[in-house]
Formats: structure tokens, C-alpha cells, sequence
């Protein structure tokens, strides 16, 4: 645990260290594609060509089979599920944010949703105005005035940033869940969840992949841009589904 936290810590530290000093080039993030700091887009698109790989061979054809064998309202159970047990770190990043009323949000969520909706199953909570909002400790270092970064693209994992890369290990470190089925040796069961909630992101965002692929002039350019839009508007607590009505750069005026 004491080992987690230095490194959880240390990662903090390097991000806003690197990215305080970026904040003096142009990295702002707004709609104009131009604004995205890539300093490493080389290397970037040589990872994002081998994940759209990895992603055509194993994860689109996954997703495609789990919605076209499992029925939607068992698809929502499950999505419902994955999302009450990621409430502690929604939770604390409300509180790290300030936000008692989202903070208050996600305890009333999680206590309706565990009780009367059989363990997080129903989002009977959602039914009384209290709808899911995703943080994380990568918005967190937004809220508190971190910059992006450069802009990354992770193995597997896909776009990323250094504040979000960092924010994606913190969370990950310091998750409940994690720690108690690692300390109760259930690392499978952790492993099972990640794969889990992997598939129901994969299967959720099927139609608007497909769309990017098939009307972008530049996929990696269009994923990139909707991926920086999405992640300004979670730290402003916009609206978070902006990836599904991304604006994508008109290439063919270049």
C-alpha cells in the first residue's frame, strides 16, 4: 500500500511538473484540431495503426458478437452493475473537485442502486433525476488547473494524455475494489471486471467508431480530436457523450 501511494504521488508530481511547463507552448484545447499538442504523433500513429489492429481482429469482433447475442436489457444490467462498483473513485474525485452536490449525488446513487436496485443491476436512481456522471482523477487535475500535456496514445488502451495518463494510474492505485480483491487474493475477479467494463465501452461506442472510420479523411486525427472534446467537457461537466456527435475537421479543405 505505502509503495502504491509514492507511486501514485510521484506520478502526480511529474505530471504537473510536465505539464506546467508545456503550458507556455501551444497546447490549448478547443475545437480547432490545430490547438492539440501531438509533439509525438510519429510515434502516436504508430501505436494507434497497431491498436486499430488489435482492435479490428479481437475487440470490434467481441463487441459485435456481445450485442448481437446478448439481449439490451441484460447489456444495461451489466453496464449498471460495472458503474455502482466504480462509485468510490467517482466519489472521491467529486470530493477532490469540490463538488459536494455531485459528491452527495453519488453516495444517494450508490445506496438506491445497491439496495433497491439489487446490487447496482437497475439504475433506479437514474429514474429520480440522479443520473451516472463518470469522474475521474485525470478531470481532477483539470478542475485544479492541470494542463494535458502531450497528447499520448497508449498500447491497448488508446488516447490519452500525460494529466490523463496519470489520472488513469492514481485511479487505478487507490481503487477499493482493486485493493480489497488484491488484499483478499481475487486478483481474477479484478481482471474479470476490467475485461468487463472494456467490453461494454468497446460494444457501447460500436456505431460512432464505425462512423469515424468510415467518414474520416484521418482516423487517428478525427479519434484524437473527438477523444480531446469528450475529456473538455467531462472537466466542465458538459455533456460527456460529446464523442458520439464529435465534430471532426474538414481535412478535405487542407
Amino acid at each position: 500500500m505505502k509503495k502504491n501511494f509514492l507511486i501514485a504521488c510521484m506520478a502526480v508530481f511529474l505530471c504537473v511538473a510536465v505539464a506546467g511547463c508545456a503550458g507556455n507552448r501551444n497546447m490549448a484545447v478547443q475545437d480547432a484540431e490545430e490547438d492539440i499538442y501531438d509533439p509525438m504523433e510519429n510515434m502516436n500513429r504508430t501505436v494507434f495503426n497497431l491498436n486499430d489492429s488489435l482492435d479490428r481482429a479481437i475487440a470490434d469482433p467481441l463487441a459485435r458478437g456481445y450485442r448481437a447475442i446478448t439481449p439490451e436489457f441484460v447489456r444495461n444490467g451489466v453496464r449498471n452493475f460495472l458503474r455502482n462498483l466504480r462509485s468510490p473513485v467517482n466519489l472521491a474525485n467529486q470530493v477532490l473537485q469540490g463538488d459536494i452536490e455531485g459528491a452527495a449525488g453519488d453516495v444517494t446513487r450508490f445506496a438506491m442502486n445497491t439496495t433497491i436496485g439489487i446490487g447496482g443491476l437497475f439504475d433506479v436512481a437514474a429514474d429520480t433525476g440522479l443520473e451516472y456522471e463518470y469522474e475521474d482523477f485525470g478531470q481532477t487535475l483539470g478542475v485544479w488547473g492541470v494542463d494535458h500535456g502531450p497528447y499520448l496514445v497508449l498500447p491497448v488502451m488508446g488516447p490519452s494524455s500525460l494529466r490523463d495518463s496519470t489520472g488513469l494510474l492514481v485511479d487505478t492505485v487507490a481503487d477499493p475494489v482493486r485493493i480489497y480483491l488484491y488484499n483478499t487474493h481475487n486478483e481474477e475477479w479484478y481482471y474479470a471486471r476490467s475485461g468487463a467494463t472494456a467490453l461494454d465501452k468497446r460494444e457501447e461506442l460500436l456505431d460512432v467508431i464505425d462512423d469515424l472510420r468510415k467518414n474520416s479523411f484521418d482516423y487517428y486525427a478525427a479519434i484524437r480530436s473527438a477523444y480531446m472534446q469528450k475529456r473538455a467537457a467531462l472537466v466542465k461537466d458538459d455533456n460527456p457523450d460529446i464523442l458520439t456527435g464529435a465534430s471532426i475537421p474538414d481535412y478535405d479543405d487542407e
